[in-house]
């Protein structure tokens, strides 16, 4: 990819002499909406929030520097400090409300505020109505003006790469990693990661872009109206990312690409072909979004790239210093106290008054009949559903009702019953998540490359949790190629990548081999020595019974019975609610 983009680079500085002036305009118009499409690819591709009001924020960036520069005189490049403080404010008011929403709630509140602020465009006097704003000045770049399109070709170029080139560093990162994790809210928060900081950090990001690709057009044009900031060009900037490969940085540029040069031919053609004037165009790009959505979901880069031979390269763990590890609680000390707790669902109650604790340095399994309340229990306990009533304290402190995120900054991590991993990324990225606490770099130091020493030390520890899981061999593998057994290994990976104290296993033997099964159970055997505590929920008896130190049966969400394996095995309760019955 590195040659790719040198050889980007220097087909875009050297052809611009040679190409006409059309072909240089449509590669600006271009290089202005890819900025946008870039944007929608963090805020849609990789957050999974879709918007269709990015248009709008374009025109809170040409807005600004039209006015300022045309009625206060300030520089153009003062006007770009103004609009990008300005689309900041606006951007935290609208991502307050709008991110709240989830489901289709969540586009129809961006179609909202994209039509409000289209209208108010064209509704300003100060802004010049519905006639806009005339005679904005050129920009000055180290006394050179940059008057015409060929001048302002690279400035527009330059600053679309340098966001594209520190996107990907970003992404790159622990930073990119929550960002890439947040379709998976529950996951997310567990492993300690702020859902709702990132969902903002991002929509404040493509708004800044579209932002700065405004105040390009204002200076390009030398003129704005209302017109180009409307709902249809919102539409046809997430178009854009969608064609192109909405969840990969360079299906921006393809996508505007693709759009813009078939705009431009689509008008000049269809008039000639249909013997009459009108938006056809529009028709023909409805039916391609269609198609491609039913062809090619991923949009058309990820194609691009399987035609073009490419030598696979595992990424490389280089030495690093190991982070720093929390201490555990003295051995036999109580870790996690859970007492009378009930959770209900409407009229259904899940947990009844239900009581366990779990000792530093002792795995404890929970077990009970599909249905029992099992897995209810480990979310009240990590913060996922709080209780209704009842008490639950994490190293003498009562957590019930605080965030996962914070139960989980306190030493607590856990695995899901039904595995959530990010199927797209890497194993070992997937790891890596889980010591998102341990890091401190943010999104800033991760773009300019200010943080790879802390990366190094991240992915140091990812890769020693999957080489005691038995996973080093799949360390550069996808974690949706994986079989489900194997998947379940990578999610305790993670959870001991964040360097617990308490660790909750949610049926973690589910799809393993025999061997598999041995493994773990040599594995949280060793934790326990190094003064882990464990509570396991577990469907396969001859694992928990030859491992845990204690157990505690749960029936239609209550308390049945707790003791010793050869006990709780002999318990008359037991065998006829769970065991198979007394003979």
């Amino acid at each position: 990819m590195n040659r790719f983009f040198l050889g980007f680079v220097a087909l875009l500085v050297l052809g611009q002499p040679l190409l006409p002036e059309f072909t240089v305009t449509l590669l600006n118009y271009i290089g202005l909406y890819a900025l946008v499409a870039l944007g929608l690819v963090l805020l849609t591709g990789i957050g999974g929030l879709t918007s269709f009001g990015q248009a709008a924020f374009v025109g809170v960036g040409a807005y600004a520097t039209a006015y300022l520069t045309t009625v206060h005189g300030v520089s153009p490049w003062g006007t770009l400090i103004v609009g990008m403080a300005v689309t900041t404010g606006i951007s935290l008011f609208l991502g307050f409300i709008t991110l709240r929403l989830s489901g289709h709630f969540l586009p129809l509140g961006t179609i909202a505020w994209g039509i409000s602020l289209y209208f108010l465009f064209g509704n300003l006097e100060p802004l010049g109505g519905h006639t806009g704003v005339a005679g904005i000045p050129p920009i000055n770049l180290f006394g050179i003006e940059l008057k015409s399109g060929r001048t302002l070709y690279y400035l527009i170029w330059a600053v679309l790469l340098s966001a594209i080139v520190t996107t990907q560093h970003m992404l790159d990162s622990r930073e990119g990693r929550a960002m890439r994790s947040l379709r998976s809210a529950t996951m997310s928060e567990a492993m300690g990661i702020n859902t709702t900081w990132y969902k903002m950090v991002i929509f404040m990001m493509a708004a800044q872009f579209a932002c700065v690709s405004g105040w390009m057009y204002a200076h390009l044009q030398r003129f704005v109206n209302p017109t180009p900031f409307g709902l249809h060009i919102g539409i046809e900037y997430l178009f854009m990312a969608v064609v192109g490969g909405v969840a990969n940085v360079w299906g921006a540029v393809l996508g505007a690409t693709l759009v813009t040069l078939l705009k431009q031919w689509l008008q000049d053609w269809l008039p000639a072909l249909l013997g009459k004037a009108g938006n056809f165009e529009v028709v023909v790009f409805g039916l391609m979004m269609i198609y491609v959505l039913h062809r090619a979901r991923e949009g058309l880069w990820p194609i691009l790239l399987r035609l073009i031979p490419q030598k696979r390269q595992g990424r490389v763990i280089e030495a690093a210093e190991p982070l720093p590890r929390r201490s555990m609680p003295e051995a036999g000390s109580i870790v996690l106290d859970v007492q009378k707790v009930t959770k209900r669902f409407g009229g259904l109650v899940a947990n009844n008054n239900m009581s366990l604790h779990v000792k530093a340095g002792e795995i404890l399994a929970l077990i009970g009949p599909n249905g029992a309340g099992k897995s209810t229990m480990f979310n009240c306990i990590s913060g996922v559903n709080p209780p209704t009533q009842g008490e639950i304290r994490f190293l003498g402190d009562r957590v019930e009702g605080t965030e996962s995120r914070e139960i989980a900054r306190r030493g607590m991590s856990r695995t899901f019953q039904h595995v959530r991993l990010n199927a797209t990324m890497s194993v070992l990225e997937n790891v890596a998540i889980g010591a998102h606490l341990r890091g401190h770099k943010n999104f800033i130091q991760s773009a300019w490359r200010m943080d790879r020493t802390e990366e190094r030390r991240i992915l140091g520890e990812a890769a020693r949790q999957l080489e005691r899981c038995g996973l080093s061999e799949h360390l550069n593998d996808t974690a949706g190629s994986l079989a489900l057994g194997k998947q379940r290994l990578v999610e305790i990976a993670r959870a001991l990548c964040a360097d617990p104290c308490l660790l909750l296993l949610d049926e973690p033997a589910a799809g393993l081999r025999h061997l598999e099964k041995q493994a773990l159970a040599d594995l949280l055997r060793k934790l326990r020595a190094e003064g882990m505590a464990i509570l396991l929920v577990e469907h396969d008896m001859d694992f928990v019974m030859g491992l845990a130190d204690r157990v505690t049966v749960m029936e239609f969400g209550e308390f049945l019975a707790e003791g010793p394996p050869e006990e709780v095995q002999r318990n008359p309760k037991v065998l006829e609610a769970y065991l198979g019955g007394v003979e």
